[in-house]
C-alpha cells in the first residue's frame, strides 16, 4: 500500500472514531454509559451538559484532523484529552467501564494512529 493512502486511511480513521464518540455517543445519548461516566466524574446535576459538550469538542477533535492543521499539535491535544479521560474514568468511574485496562489498550493503539499521522503530515 503507498504510504499516502495509508497517512489517508488512518487520518479518516482517526476522524470517524472522534465523530461516532462525539456525535453518536455523548450528543445523541447513543451510548448513554458515556453520560453515566460523565456523571460520575462531574456530578449528575452537570452530566447531560457536560456530556453534550465534550462531544461536541470531540466532533471538533475529528474536524481538526481532517483539516490537517498543526498535526503535531493536535496529536498533543488528543493525547491529553485521551489520558485525562482515561484517568478520570478509572480513578472515579470504574464500575461503569466494560473493561478499564481494555480501553486503556484500545486508546493506547488509537493514539499510535494518531501519532503515525501527526508525525507523517507534519513531514509532508
Amino acid at each position: 500500500m503507498h504510504s499516502n493512502t495509508l497517512y489517508l486511511i488512518v487520518k479518516i480513521l482517526i476522524a470517524v472514531v472522534w465523530f461516532f464518540h462525539g456525535f453518536y455517543s455523548k450528543i445523541l445519548n447513543g451510548i448513554p454509559r458515556h453520560e453515566q461516566i460523565v456523571g460520575k466524574v462531574l456530578g449528575s446535576a452537570n452530566a447531560k451538559l457536560a456530556t453534550k459538550t465534550i462531544g461536541v469538542l470531540e466532533v471538533l477533535l475529528g474536524i481538526w484532523v481532517l483539516v490537517g492543521w498543526q498535526p503535531i499539535l493536535c496529536a498533543v491535544v488528543q493525547t491529553v484529552a485521551l489520558v485525562t479521560m482515561n484517568v478520570l474514568e478509572i480513578s472515579l468511574a470504574a464500575e461503569l467501564l466494560l473493561s478499564a485496562v481494555g480501553m486503556a489498550v484500545l486508546n493506547l493503539g488509537f493514539l499510535s494512529l494518531v501519532w503515525f499521522w501527526a508525525c507523517f503530515a507534519a513531514k509532508h
